[in-house]
């Protein structure tokens, strides 16, 4: 019976909480999201009812007679087929009931409305679909804690959840509290949505996939291990109107040396988390094609494989390091009066935003994420560096030596050769990587680099040059 329960109820339950997401999120007050499961042992096979409250927006009911879900499975049957709905909405005077029979075929027959009660003058608005299905409830709970998972990665700050589940009959019922959050309440209410996926996405990662609740200590110490960049492109229909927004984050770590004490998994896989329309949503082919597609060597990256098991997507690298972990978050969202696009984005759109993220990864962190040319070229970066070092120090001109150290912003009476060494390879590094963001035609030879930032020419050059080449020094 498990079985049975595991390949289909979860996909319609799934659904159901989704939608009540999307109510609570449509909202503009703090709303809740309630689920429950309460499970029957006195049957043989067992009952789970389920009950799915939200305090959003009222529901539209055709979002919910358009829902699949067959009675039977294997010949054995997993549930009635019957959804019992109350919905309200703040302008309405009463509480509307519904019973919604999945298992008929014919649309309008689908539908039957109950009795209504009247709301006394009081204005709320909410939704409460209820269901029941045949065996345990165990493997309906994972299921929804995951998709809890993936919409704190969005991070929307008006919705709090809760998972409660109650087993056993009167008067030894035991009620838990599985899961619970409290909607934030920090200024993320006026962040903007990339501004949210960023710190959702951080938080997964710290929670790395397998709590809601809790940090991981044994991982991270704090978000100053992590690197994070992000990228946004938008989308324009045939009318030249702005039809939708891709955004993407992307967080590498890491991993500190207590990570053998902790379960997480360090097999130098990347999971793709994706959002359609702030709805947590199966990768879909255009997203496999870009990812497929990414010209990810230019970063440093060998991508070996894209492993696809039912939506959820692993990017799978060549001589990966195991103690470095890469999680992506991709947003496809409409723009409002927008014409929604049946096929997405497109391949090259969300390619264009994948490589905005790596380059803003790039800019943040000095010599990351370089290509495999530019990591050949950094190989020789600390002989060089020795030997501008040992010209500077070797030098019989003092006045010549001095300037050389003031440009690199070292005091010349206390100065350590080792600590001019590593100054002049990190502004190497930059210029490296500082090259490499430009497009291939757009590529010129580095900026000087004795070049004092505070004047207007170079130490080598008393005549003027223009302000945009010298944007590029070291400095």
């Amino acid at each position: 019976m498990p079985m049975e329960i595991t390949t289909v109820a979860p996909k319609l339950l799934l659904q159901l909480v989704s939608s009540a997401f999307q109510r609570c999120r449509l909202s503009e007050d703090l709303c809740r999201l309630s689920v429950l499961l309460d499970q029957s042992t006195d049957t043989d096979p067992p009952i789970t009812s389920i009950s799915i409250a939200d305090t959003g927006i009222g529901c539209k009911l055709e979002q919910l007679q358009d829902l699949r879900c067959p009675r039977e499975f294997n010949g054995v049957k997993i549930w009635d087929g019957l959804l019992s709905v109350k919905t309200t909405c703040f302008t309405d005077d009463e509480v509307y009931y519904y019973h919604i029979n999945l298992d008929e075929y014919i649309s309008n027959k689908r539908l039957k409305r109950q009795p209504s009660q009247s709301k006394n003058g009081v204005k709320f608005s909410g939704t409460e679909v209820s269901l029941s299905v045949f065996g345990s409830m165990d493997v309906l709970v994972a299921p929804i804690l995951g998709l809890f998972q993936k919409m704190l990665v969005l991070h929307i700050p008006n919705v709090t959840m809760d998972l409660m589940v109650k087993q056993g009959a009167p008067p030894g019922t035991q009620t838990q509290y599985v899961f619970a959050v409290n909607a934030d309440k920090t200024p993320c209410f006026t962040a903007s949505n990339l501004e949210r996926l960023k710190f959702g996405l951080e938080d997964y990662v710290l929670r790395h996939g397998n709590c809601l609740d809790t940090m991981c200590d044994h991982c991270f110490s704090d978000r100053e291990h992590l690197k994070v960049g992000s990228g946004t492109i938008c989308h324009e229909d045939k009318h030249k109107r702005v039809g939708g927004t891709v955004e993407v984050v992307i967080v590498i770590s890491d991993l500190l040396e207590t990570t053998q004490h902790c379960s997480r998994s360090c097999d130098g896989k990347t999971k793709v988390l994706y959002f359609d329309n702030f709805a947590p949503s199966p990768v879909p082919h255009f997203v496999l094609s870009a990812l497929k597609k990414m010209d990810w060597k230019s970063y440093g990256l060998i991508l070996a494989n894209v492993n696809d098991q039912d939506g959820h997507v692993f990017l799978e690298w060549e001589n990966f390091p195991s103690f470095v972990q890469i999680e992506i978050a991709l947003h496809w969202y409409h723009n409002q009066h927008a014409t929604r696009q049946k096929n997405g984005p497109g391949i090259n759109l969300v390619k264009k935003g994948i490589k905005n993220a790596l380059d803003d990864l790039k800019a943040k962190h000095e010599g990351f994420l370089l290509s495999s040319h530019a990591h050949k070229i950094c190989s020789y970066v600390p002989d060089l560096a020795r030997s501008i070092a040992g010209l500077i120090f070797s030098s019989t001109d003092l006045d010549f030596q001095g300037d050389c150290l003031s440009v690199l912003g070292f005091q010349p009476q206390e100065v350590e050769r080792e600590a001019v060494e590593d100054c002049i390879q990190r502004k190497i590094v930059t210029v490296i990587g500082m090259n490499e963001r430009k497009p291939q035609k757009d590529q010129e030879a580095a900026p000087f680099l004795f070049f004092d930032g505070n004047s207007e020419t170079s130490y080598f050059e008393e005549e003027e040059v223009e302000g945009e080449y010298y944007s590029t020094s070291l400095e």
